[in-house]
């Protein structure tokens, strides 16, 4: 499970970069418009994207030990990253400040990636959903949610972007691994 979820953090900055530079083609009002997602629209999607992760990188430094190495998460000025309140939030409404944010995150997640090993993936972290409900889990199972929770809401942003007339090309996980190789 360890190298399936290294890979699995290289392949969620590898899409979200191919999948930022595909939607800064479209002009804001095009990336606003509401278009009947889930999520409203592409930014209200890619927002909602970057928001979860937040959550869920907050709750793992939670754990003592992921606290070393999510440091940067806690230590974010609100300026760096706002804080959301809510998983509709939309604290980045311009798409190149968005993009740099995702970035950022995709970056700390793939720094985070470097330091798991088989015990701490087993390691419960214990949480509270969005409800206030406590939940515990392993830190692996959490992981897989996270990158699976990325890919469902990425593929209704390619959808959206086909919509809106651009193709977002391959986004196939094969396809980063023929390129690593």
């Amino acid at each position: 499970m360890l190298e399936y979820l290294q890979r699995m953090a290289r392949y969620n900055q590898w899409m979200n970069r191919r999948l930022y530079e595909k939607v800064q083609l479209l002009t804001a009002d095009e990336i606003s418009k509401e278009r009947g997602a889930f999520f409203g629209s592409i930014l209200g999607t890619l927002n909602h994207l970057l928001v979860a992760d937040m959550f869920w990188l907050r709750r793992f430094a939670g754990s003592k030990h992921c606290a070393k190495a999510l440091v940067p998460i806690r230590e974010m000025p609100t300026d760096a990253i706002k804080q959301p309140t809510s998983l509709r939030d939309i604290p980045y409404a311009d798409i190149k400040v968005l993009a740099n944010k995702r970035e950022e995150l995709d970056q700390l997640i793939l720094s985070f990636s470097e330091t798991w090993d088989a015990a701490l993936l087993a390691d419960t972290i214990r949480y509270r959903n969005m409800a206030g409900e406590k939940h515990e889990r392993p830190l692996g199972a959490l992981l897989q949610h996270l990158f699976n929770h990325q890919t469902h809401h990425r593929g209704q942003v390619t959808t959206l972007l086909f919509q809106a007339g651009i193709d977002p090309e391959a986004t196939d996980f094969l396809v980063m691994m023929m390129e690593e190789n």
